[in-house]
C-alpha cells in the first residue's frame, strides 16, 4: 500500500484548495492588506446586475466578492478592480462556455507539461540505475507548480477565473451535487481553483521539505541478513534488504503461511520498535557493515561489540519540519492543515473521519475476529499480529514458490509493462480496452517500494515505478505492483474517458486506493492460483475487515499526531518523538489492547508515510470502505466493465460519487455486518 504519488504533488494539491471564507481583508506574504470596502464590491455589482440582467445577479454577487477577497493593494485600486470586473465578467452561457472550453486548453497543456517534468526531475531519486548526487536531490526538490498562483495573480488570469466561476463550498456541494449535470460539476471545479493566495516561495520551500522526507524515507533500509538474535544468528537471507516501513511488514506478514517463523517476525517487531523510538543505530541504517540485534541493541563488528550513536530523532525533524512549513502557510490559507487536508482534499471534515474510524475499530465484532486469529494460530495474539495474514489464501502457499513465479513472469519492468494488457483481460477488460490502457502506462524499477504517478494531459503516460531485484519481481513487490496498477489504470480512465479535463481523477486519495485495493485482492486470481475452500468469501471478508481494523488505528495517531502538533507549535524532535510514542500506545491502549491482551505497543506509529506525507494515512481506511462497498456492488459484476463506468464519472465529491457508483453514500456498516456474517460462518464450520 504506498503512496498515489501524483495526488500529492505538492504545487498541484496547494493549487486546487476549495472552501474559502468572505472576509473584508486578506493579509499577503508581503504584509500588505486588502483594503477593498463593500461599498465599492456593493457598486460593482450593481453596475454589472445593469450591464448583464438581473437573473446574474446571484453569480455576480459570488464572483465579485470571492473576487475581491483576493484582489490586494498590489493587484490595484479601486478604480482598476471596477474596470477590471466591468470588463471581464462573462455574462451569457455561450460565452461562458467558450471561456471555459479555453481554460481547460490552457490547463490541461500547462499542468500536463509541469507535472512531466517534476516526473523526470525525480527519476535518479526515484529509479534504479542512479547514482543520485546532490544536485539531483536539489533539482528532485523543485517544485515546477509552485510559482503558478503567483503567475496568475500577477497576469490576472486567476481574477478572471474567480470572477466568472463560482466557489461552492463542500455544504453546498453535498446539498446540490446530486442534481448537477457533468458541465456544472466541471464549472464548479473551475471554480475550486483560485480560493487562497499562498507564496510560492513557502511553497517551493514545503516542496524541498517533502522531497528531503521522501529521500530520507527512500533510502531507510535495513539489511536483515546482518540483523541476529539473542544466539547470534541470522535468521535471514544474507541479502535480503528491506525498506521500512513496507518491506518490513510485508516481509512479517509473509511468515503466516510457517508457525516455525515467529522468530523471524518477533525480530521485525524489535526493528520496528528501534525505528519509532529512534533507538536504532544509525549506522546500521543502510548499511551492512554491522551486524545488530535490535532485541538487546547491541552492534558488532567482525564478531566484536562495539559502540554506536542512535539515529538522532531524524526521523521526527522530519515530520516537525512538514508541520513548521504548514504553519507558515497556514497564515495565507482560510482554515488550518488539518481542516484543508480533510475537508478540501478528502471533501469529509475531519472530525467525520475520525468519527466512522472509531466507531469501527470499537465495533464488538473485532473481538470475535480476534479469537478466530487465536485459534488458527494456535497462540496468544502479539502486537505484530495487526498484521495477520492468515486469512488469505496466499497464507496457505509457499512464499519462495510464489516468488519463483513472480520473478519468472517479470524478470524486469519490461517484462511487466508487456503483460498488462493480459492483466487487465483477467480482469474484466476487453481485450481492446485493455491494450488502449495498457499503451499509457509504462513500467519503470524502483529504488524506494514503488509508486504510481499519472499523467496530467492526454499523450502522455502514467508511469508505474515498481522494485524488481536483481533475480525479478518477488511476490512482495508483485503483490505491491499490482495495487499500483490500479491507481494507474485509474488515472488513466478518469484522464482519457471523462467528458472534460476539469473533471479528470476521483473524488480524493482514497477511492484512487479502493480501486487499487480491488487489483491487489485479484493479485493470485491472475497468476492462476484459484482457492476452492468453501469458506473462501468469509476469509476474504475477515482479511479486509481485519487490515481496515489496522490501518485506521494507524491513521488515527497521524491525525493525533497533527493535533498535538498544533498545540504544541514550539516543540522540538524529541518532545515530538516522545508525544508520538505517547499518542500511538495511548490508542493502541484503548482500542487494541483489550483485542490483544497486550498493553503499551507503540507499534501503530511506524509507518513511513506520516513522515513524508502528511496525513496522507486516512486515505487508506476510507479507501479500505469504499473497495468493500464497491467490491460488494460489482462482486456479481465485471470488474473491468465497472471501473470504466465508475471512473468515468470523474472528481465529484464523495458522497455523490459513491451514489452515483454504487447507489449509497461512503458508509462502514455494510463492512461490520458482513464481518459478523462471516464470523458467524467460520464459527459454524
Amino acid at each position: 500500500m504506498n503512496k498515489n504519488f501524483i495526488i500529492v504533488i505538492l504545487g498541484l494539491a496547494l493549487f486546487f484548495t476549495s472552501c474559502a471564507k468572505k472576509s473584508e481583508t486578506t493579509t499577503t506574504h508581503e504584509g500588505a492588506v486588502s483594503t477593498m470596502q463593500q461599498s465599492t464590491i456593493n457598486t460593482i455589482i450593481d453596475d454589472l446586475v445593469k450591464k448583464h440582467g438581473e437573473a446574474q445577479r446571484n453569480r455576480i454577487e459570488r464572483c465579485v466578492n470571492q473576487t475581491a477577497i483576493l484582489w490586494q493593494e498590489t493587484d490595484g485600486d479601486k478604480d482598476v478592480f471596477h474596470e477590471f470586473c466591468m470588463n471581464n465578467f462573462v455574462g451569457n452561457a455561450e460565452d461562458l462556455d467558450k471561456l471555459f472550453n479555453s481554460i481547460s486548453m490552457h490547463y490541461e497543456t500547462l499542468i500536463g507539461h509541469f507535472n512531466k517534468i517534476a516526473l523526470d526531475m525525480r527519476r535518479p531519486v526515484h529509479l534504479e540505475g542512479y547514482e543520485v548526487t546532490p544536485i539531483d536531490e536539489l533539482f528532485a526538490g523543485y517544485d515546477p507548480f509552485a510559482n503558478i498562483q503567483k503567475d496568475f495573480y500577477n497576469n490576472k488570469i486567476a481574477f478572471c477565473i474567480t470572477l466568472n466561476f463560482p466557489h461552492y463550498t463542500l455544504a453546498e456541494k453535498e446539498e446540490m451535487g446530486e442534481k448537477w449535470t457533468e458541465k456544472e460539476w466541471a464549472y464548479a471545479r473551475v471554480g475550486d481553483m483560485f480560493v487562497e493566495r499562498l507564496p510560492a516561495d513557502l511553497l517551493q520551500k514545503y516542496s524541498e521539505i517533502l522531497a528531503n522526507a521522501d529521500n530520507y524515507i527512500s533510502n531507510y533500509n535495513i539489511f536483515m541478513g546482518y540483523v541476529v538474535d539473542d544466539e547470534g544468528k541470522t535468521n535471514f537471507p544474507q541479502d535480503l534488504k528491506l525498506i521500512s516501513h513496507w518491506n518490513l511488514r510485508d516481509e512479517l506478514k509473509s511468515h503466516y503461511d510457517n508457525p516455525q517463523s515467529i522468530n523471524k517476525m518477533r525480530i521485525i517487531y524489535e526493528v520496528m520498535q528501534r525505528i519509532i523510538k529512534q533507538e536504532i543505530p544509525e549506522a546500521v541504517i543502510n548499511s551492512n557493515k554491522y551486524t545488530w540485534n535490535p532485541k538487546s541493541n547491541k552492534v558488532y563488528e567482525n564478531g566484536k561489540e562495539v559502540s554506536l550513536a542512535m539515529e538522532p530523532n531524524t526521523r521526527y525533524e522530519h515530520l516537525l519540519n512538514c508541520f513548521k512549513a504548514n504553519v507558515e502557510l497556514d497564515k495565507y490559507r482560510h482554515d488550518n492543515y488539518i481542516d484543508t487536508k480533510f475537508s478540501n482534499e478528502f471533501e469529509m471534515p475531519q472530525a467525520n473521519v475520525e468519527k466512522i474510524f472509531k466507531e469501527y475499530i470499537s465495533s464488538p465484532v473485532v473481538k470475535e475476529v480476534a479469537e478466530i486469529i487465536k485459534k488458527r494460530l494456535g497462540r496468544d495474539l502479539e502486537p505484530f499480529d495487526i498484521w495477520y495474514d492468515g486469512f488469505k489464501a496466499r497464507s496457505s502457499i509457499n512464499q519462495e514458490e510464489l516468488s519463483k513465479k513472480t520473478s519468472a513472469l517479470y524478470p524486469t519492468p519490461l517484462a511487466l509493462e508487456k503483460d498488462i494488457p493480459n492483466i487487465l483481460v483477467k480482469l474484466g477488460f476487453n481485450r481492446s480496452k485493455a491494450a488502449e490502457i495498457a499503451s499509457r502506462i509504462v513500467v519503470e524499477g524502483s529504488k524506494g517500494a514503488g509508486h504510481a504517478w499519472g499523467a496530467e494531459m492526454k499523450g502522455e503516460k502514467a508511469h508505474l515505478r515498481t522494485r524488481i531485484g536483481a533475480n525479478g519481481m518477488d511476490y512482495k513487490g508483485y503483490n505491491i505492483a499490482i495495487h499500483e496498477l490500479g491507481h494507474n489504470v485509474e488515472q488513466t480512465i478518469s484522464l482519457y474517458d471523462v467528458p472534460f479535463w476539469f473533471l479528470r481523477g476521483v473524488p480524493n486519495t482514497a477511492f484512487t486506493e479502493a480501486w487499487a485495493f480491488a487489483f491487489q485482492h485479484n493479485d493470485l486470481n491472475l497468476l492462476g492460483i484459484k482457492s476452492n475452500d468453501p469458506n473462501k468469501e468469509a476469509l476474504d471478508v475477515l482479511d479486509k475487515f481485519w487490515g481496515t481494523y489496522e490501518i485506521m488505528g494507524v491513521s488515527l495517531v497521524d491525525q493525533e499526531v497533527w493535533k498535538w502538533m498544533y498545540n504544541n507549535p514550539k516543540c522540538n524532535a524529541e518532545e515530538l518523538k516522545n508525544a508520538v510514542i505517547k499518542i500511538a500506545t495511548d490508542i493502541w491502549n484503548e482500542y487494541y489492547a483489550p483485542v490483544f491482551g497486550v498493553k503499551d505497543s507503540p507499534i501503530l506509529a511506524i509507518y513511513s508515510h506520516m513522515i513524508d506525507n502528511p496525513l496522507y494515512l486516512s486515505a487508506y481506511p476510507i479507501g479500505h470502505i469504499i473497495e468493500f462497498q464497491l467490491s460488494e456492488y460489482i462482486k456479481d459484476k465485471n470488474l473491468g466493465e465497472e471501473m470504466i463506468r465508475i471512473c468515468k464519472l470523474g472528481r465529484l465529491i464523495p458522497d455523490v460519487w459513491m451514489k452515483k457508483a454504487v447507489g449509497s453514500p461512503v458508509s462502514s456498516a455494510t463492512f461490520t455486518e458482513a464481518a459478523k456474517k462471516a464470523v458467524q460462518k467460520l464459527n459454524n464450520n
